[in-house]
């Protein structure tokens, strides 16, 4: 409202001007001391106002600005503790990933050698049951051609394959 008063006496002062008597041949003029120096007071008055309160907005800007770059900092640092907190659940989470796939892959090189081992060892056995079969077998023919030599009976059949059962 004092800015407006200011205004105010500055056009009562211009108004005093334009109503005061022109000196003929110069550039002054004639106005009322009195009026003129009554407005001059008012504004003696007033500036100094119009200044503090200046001063005050002044102030609470640079305290509002104070205050909002003390928030900015809050925020950036709160910021930055999230950010280095994600990162390091980032890098924790990475290093549980790869300490996964170093197990997995252990634990597929482990079973691929299990696999290997077991069909080795039943390779191994099954051969060793096909070698014990073919000494099992050939005894057992041997024995079936010897009875047939008792006998007289003739074996049509060849060794490989396996003789008939007779009926008796």
């Amino acid at each position: 409202m004092i800015a407006i008063d200011i205004l105010h006496l500055v056009d009562r002062l211009e108004s005093l001007l334009n109503e005061g008597r022109r000196i003929p041949f110069t550039s002054n003029r004639i106005v009322n001391e009195e009026l003129f120096l009554n407005i001059i007071d008012q504004m003696r008055i007033s500036i100094p106002e119009e200044i503090k309160k200046g001063k005050r907005i002044q102030q609470e800007r640079e305290r509002i600005i104070a205050q909002a770059n003390e928030e900015a900092a809050r925020i950036v640092s709160l910021a930055r503790e999230k950010v280095e907190r994600a990162t390091a659940e980032h890098e924790i989470t990475q290093q549980a990933e790869r300490r996964a796939q170093t197990i997995i892959e252990r634990a597929q090189r482990e079973a691929e050698k299990y696999k290997a081992d077991a069909d080795t060892y039943t390779y191994d056995v099954l051969s060793q049951l096909d070698e014990q079969l073919s000494a099992l077998l050939k005894t057992v023919r041997n024995g079936l051609r010897t009875i047939e030599a008792r006998q007289g009976i003739a074996t049509p059949q060849s060794e490989t394959e396996p003789p008939q059962p007779k009926a008796m």
